[in-house]
């Protein structure tokens, strides 16, 4: 049987990129459970191939979408125009892409694979959520934590009534003026320089980096970019830890685990059921505290017991069977049996 996969992050495809390095910017291993998915068909007699893999066409017996793709591109076209069946792995919230839930587009999948508990009927929407891959045990070496808190996540923006992007801004700005000591950020687009424009920040980076420290940084927190999260998550206790928005149901994703397999206790803001998925004394809920000054309270005069109380609650749940259904083996094998059933 073979299948024609396709990333709505088109450079992830080229020749089966997304199935062989678990590497990607966005996070740590987040192209891991798609290696392991690659893998677990194979042993099953599947062959999965990116679309710009495919010889023929006509010799593919199912096609899968992660994210709703760009209807213009040559390969989605053809994809689109073969009768065999197809099937949408929905990751994005409506926030980065609306087309992901304009249920016109849903008419074209025998079967749709997402997080959002509220449309989940087992014949057509099928329960997945964004996969982990999960470390044996957690680092609890409070003696590792050098600061109190942290940010990671690049510096983006959007239109719509549930992003919580504004809110990401807001917990900086509020560090930066009150407890700057305390608190540092990391990621994409933060690094620019109050007087001059994004473009000219980018140019002095690149060309005249010496001239850098002449310059205010327009986010004093700033402290750069990083390879890979969990090294420096580790060196935190808390982190500012929210979704892209808020309040959709069942959309929990890498951030918080990131935390987890840190040793980090997140300060968690998004799915508005977490409590269903994920156990209440893993993470502070940032809805519980109306001013961050009485957050920053909480966490800087928290004792060491309560804090490793967290802790030891974080690790028992990654290890429970109940963080079963965020791991890369359950997204394997829902994805998996669900397309060999009926393609």
């Amino acid at each position: 049987m073979k299948v024609g996969f396709w990333n709505y992050y088109e450079g992830l495809n080229i020749n089966n990129l997304m199935f062989k390095s678990p590497h990607v910017h966005l996070g740590d291993d987040l192209l891991m459970p798609l290696n392991k998915l690659y893998n677990c068909a194979r042993e099953k007699g599947l062959e999965l191939m990116t679309l710009d893999m495919i010889a023929d066409f006509e010799s593919i017996d199912a096609f899968v979408f992660m994210d709703f793709p760009n209807r213009k591109n040559r390969l989605v076209q053809k994809a689109f125009a073969s009768p065999v069946p197809k099937y949408f792995i929905i990751l994005e919230s409506e926030v980065i892409k609306s087309d992901n839930w304009d249920l016109t587009n849903h008419k074209y999948f025998k079967k749709i694979f997402t997080w959002n508990d509220t449309i989940i009927d087992n014949i057509k929407y099928f329960k997945i959520n964004i996969p982990q891959q999960f470390p044996v045990e957690i680092n609890k070496n409070i003696g590792k934590k050098r600061k109190l808190c942290t940010l990671m996540a690049g510096r983006k923006r959007a239109k719509h009534p549930l992003e919580i992007y504004t809110k990401r801004l807001e917990a900086i700005r509020w560090f930066e003026r009150n407890h700057s000591n305390d608190f540092d950020l990391y990621g994409i687009g933060w690094d620019g320089y109050k007087v001059i424009s994004r473009k000219w920040s980018r140019m002095i980076n690149s060309k005249a980096p010496y001239l850098a420290k002449y310059l205010p940084l327009r986010f004093p927190s700033f402290r750069g970019y990083i390879e890979a999260k969990r090294p420096v998550l580790e060196q935190y206790k808390f982190a500012i830890c929210y979704e892209n928005a808020r309040d959709i149901p069942g959309y929990i994703t890498e951030k918080i685990f990131d935390c987890f397999f840190a040793g980090c206790v997140p300060v968690y803001w998004g799915a508005n059921n977490v409590t269903d998925h994920i156990p209440e004394d893993c993470f502070i809920d940032k809805r519980k505290y109306k001013t961050y000054e009485a957050l920053y309270n909480y966490m800087n005069t928290m004792r060491e017991n309560e804090y490793l109380y967290y802790l030891d609650a974080i690790e028992s749940f990654i290890l429970s069977s109940r963080a079963y259904q965020f791991s890369s083996d359950y997204f394997t094998e829902t994805v998996l049996r669900e397309i060999t059933h009926e393609s």
